[in-house]
């Protein structure tokens, strides 16, 4: 080839077409994600028509999942430093310090397409990739969670998607050998079409051996970690960024496909060279694998980027340069190394059976260069591949407010007793104990608290601090009123926290919604966003990382719109107990003892179970979030827990007052006596799903009462712990292990149900 042709292609004037690659045709282009003024955006910022791998890397940076387009000015409205916080968003996870030289990494991250196309596999890799984004950061995980969403129990696919799902996050995370150790579930119709798969992983550093992505220095070697490159999860980022149609079950192609145990020989490799001082930057190879992980990591250290696809380990043959740079096989790392650190780190991989190649260099052109059998595939501007992606300021259109439900105005259909055994024998509120079984929840030891309470209390390493750990949203509120419903979210996660014992101090997100094209959907995000950060800033609870997922939304033949998904912007709160062993419980812990109820009990029935479960109605308001007094009434718990006053604690949430207290019962097997006061109709009263309230038990109530008080808390006495039944009121006494067999018995026995 002459040297002037050469010189071109350097300069990106003209990449190497083959003469097979596809032409750059609308369809094409459309196939890809893009929108024909994107792709003149394209062509424009490189003044020529990209090649077909350059048409490929494009669409993989520009699509939703990648490039946040259209939600990124929003994003940037959140609180995202505090006095605890090392590195925020932007990073592979967010980090804070907790003390004595220690670092928290957590991120969570949803695999929701994929999930319903392939449940185990879809699930699996959801967990593999959050994971590798902690050890990536030089943490080890300690911890994982999820946040399950699956449509009506009804529907013909929601059995097999929850087994699959399940079976696919226990599969990896066993195998992996991190505890899975909290999380929810939930069920409604309007995920019938796209189940929502977000899983978060918790990690611990040292504070000061921080690993980040930016590349630093020129010619330094860009080195390959892992396993091989197969077609597996071509165009997943893509296929996360668009709405599911008829065609949703050809897409299993674009799922990838996982494998625990070579993750867990990348984790110990990782971290290995990481403690040798051989890395100066490190990426996963998440989304878009190769081409996302290469240009970030360029692009952050203002260098440019020349891979070799001719050194890349493939265990396909034939893979072309797109296919490559495309696909989104699992378990790899791209690193930049230090040159006089290559053949160390090179054993320590080979030790591990894991492949390990230099694929490329750092440059000081900021071009983005990648060969493959000898000639140019793609020769691109790097900073540009990201930051000229389109960022959107779309039209949306505010949510309707609701009315408030006039608690008086709702009929009762039947009596307490009666509603509260069809409760807790219901599908959002039964326990998950079939779910959280299948998981290994206390593998490495650590697992103060299992699944099942407020929230999980992991221990750090073998000193005496605990993490406690939350999962939190309710999809309903967020769908009435996004501004209250994101704000709720966050001080869910804040009481969660609270009522173990333990100081929130940050929080990761994961924004699930559907098609911000609709001006609906994208008020409904903005408006959970703005409801987010107005709680972050009240509560101290800044966000140091997450996610978003948009265009969770099933085309249905015949119809303008799809079927969207409730708005879910899950949050995942990270909370500190500086001794594990002053953890607190939600179990009743003896007989004799007062319960009492913090926080106003107004009967707020506006989008309650109990008006959708009992009552077939699915409206109102949500209830307001006060988020003074939940700042208010969370240090006050907590001092109380702090100062030994009270023996047991929990949040109310779904289902109100009466269902908390039935979970307290039913952790413990010892009954309550309970007593409504007048002025709030007592359905209102034990159901209603006012926010900020915590019941707690003491042994010496007048001690309580006397602090709340002197707080401004409000307080009021329920009854006492005793027995073996739960009896309200004048209504018919119920056996607390007759309560329990509902509770316990709904997901078995749906689970186990035939198919058809």
């Amino acid at each position: 080839m002459a040297s002037n042709e050469v010189a071109r292609r350097v300069r990106g004037l003209t990449p190497h077409v083959i003469s097979n690659e596809p032409a750059i045709t609308p369809e094409l282009i459309s196939r890809h994600g893009l929108k024909p003024e994107e792709y003149q955006r394209i062509v424009a910022l490189i003044g020529r028509t990209p090649s077909f791998t350059e048409l490929g890397i494009f669409s993989a940076m520009w699509n939703e999942h990648c490039s946040y387009k259209s939600s990124k000015i929003h994003l940037r409205t959140l609180p995202t430093t505090g006095p605890c916080v090392i590195q925020g968003p932007g990073e592979n996870a967010g980090v804070i310090d907790i003390g004595d030289g220690l670092a928290v990494v957590f991120k969570m991250e949803s695999h929701n397409h994929p999930s319903y196309i392939e449940p185990y596999q879809g699930a699996a890799t959801g967990v593999g990739g959050i994971l590798r984004d902690v050890f990536t950061m030089g943490a080890r995980p300690i911890a994982c969670l999820n946040a399950l969403s699956f449509g009506d129990p009804g529907h013909p696919k929601t059995r097999a998607l929850v087994s699959g799902v399940v079976a696919g996050i226990g599969g990896y995370g066993n195998s992996f050998g991190v505890p899975t150790v909290g999380g929810e579930v939930r069920f409604h119709r309007r995920y019938d079409g796209n189940c929502l798969v977000n899983a978060m992983a918790v990690g611990i550093a040292q504070k000061d051996k921080i690993f980040y992505s930016a590349a630093s220095g020129i010619g330094m070697p860009i080195v390959y970690l892992g396993s091989k490159t197969g077609r597996d999860g071509i165009h997943g980022a893509s296929m996360a960024s668009a709405e599911f149609g008829a065609d949703a079950e050809e897409k299993r192609p674009t799922v990838q496909v996982g494998d625990p145990f070579s993750e867990k020989l990348l984790l110990e490799a990782c971290l290995e060279i990481m403690a040798r001082g051989c890395v100066i930057a490190i990426q996963d190879m998440g989304a878009a694998g190769l081409t996302c992980s290469a240009v970030e990591m360029g692009a952050k250290g203002d260098l440019g980027v020349t891979l070799d696809l001719d050194q890349v380990p493939c265990r396909e043959t034939g893979m072309s340069a797109y296919e490559m740079m495309l696909s989104e096989s699992q378990e790899r790392m791209l690193m930049v190394l230090k040159p006089e650190k290559e053949q160390e780190a090179e054993a320590i991989f080979r030790k591990w059976g894991l492949d390990f190649a230099v694929v490329g260099r750092t440059t000081p052109t900021k071009r983005f260069i990648v060969r493959h059998g000898g000639a140019v595939m793609a020769d691109l501007p790097i900073k540009e591949l990201g930051d000229e992606a389109p960022v959107y300021d779309r039209p949306f259109t505010e949510t309707t407010r609701k009315p408030a439900i006039d608690a008086t105005a709702v009929k009762p259909p039947m009596s307490i007793a009666d509603a509260l055994e069809k409760l807790v024998g219901s599908a959002d509120i039964c326990s998950r104990r079939w779910v959280w079984e299948q998981y290994d929840h206390v593998i490495l030891g650590n697992t103060v608290q299992r699944p099942g309470g407020d929230a999980a209390v992991v221990r750090v390493n073998d000193g005496p601090k605990a993490l406690a750990l939350t999962a939190d949203v309710t999809p309903r509120y967020c769908e009435a009123d996004p501004f209250e419903g994101g704000k709720q979210a966050v001080a869910e996660a804040w009481r969660n926290l609270t009522a173990v014992g333990a100081r929130p101090l940050a929080l990761t997100d994961n924004l699930n919604f559907g098609n911000p094209e609709r001006a609906e959907i994208m008020g409904q995000l903005i408006g959970a966003i703005a409801g987010i950060g107005a709680a972050a800033r009240a509560l101290d609870f800044p966000i140091v990382s997450g996610n978003v997922s948009l265009y969770n939304e099933t085309r249905i033949a015949g119809k303008e719109l799809g079927n969207a998904i409730l708005p879910t912007p899950t949050i995942g709160g990270v909370g500190l107990l500086d001794d594990f062993e002053k953890s607190m419980t939600l179990a009743f812990k003896a007989e004799g003892e007062s319960i009492l109820l913090l926080g106003e009990n107004s009967g707020w029935l506006g989008q309650s179970l109990y008006l959708r479960e009992i009552c077939g109605r699915e409206e109102g308001a949500p209830p307001p979030v006060d988020l003074a007094a939940e700042r208010r009434h969370g240090d006050f718990v907590r001092a109380l827990i702090r100062d030994g006053l009270v023996t047991a604690v929990h949040d109310v949430s779904d289902g109100g007052l009466l269902i908390a207290l039935a979970e307290m019962a039913m952790a413990s097997k010892i009954g309550a006596v309970l007593e409504a006061p007048p002025g709030v109709p007592a359905h209102a009263f034990w159901f209603g799903e006012d926010q900020a309230r915590y019941v707690v038990t003491a042994a010496d109530a007048s001690a309580v009462a006397q602090r709340a008080n002197a707080a401004a808390v409000p307080l009021r006495r329920l009854g006492a712990t005793g027995g073996r039944v739960f009896a309200v009121d004048s209504e018919r006494p119920l056996r607390v292990g007759d309560l329990l067999s509902r509770f316990e018995g709904w997901l078995p026995a749906y689970m186990a149900a035939s198919a058809g």
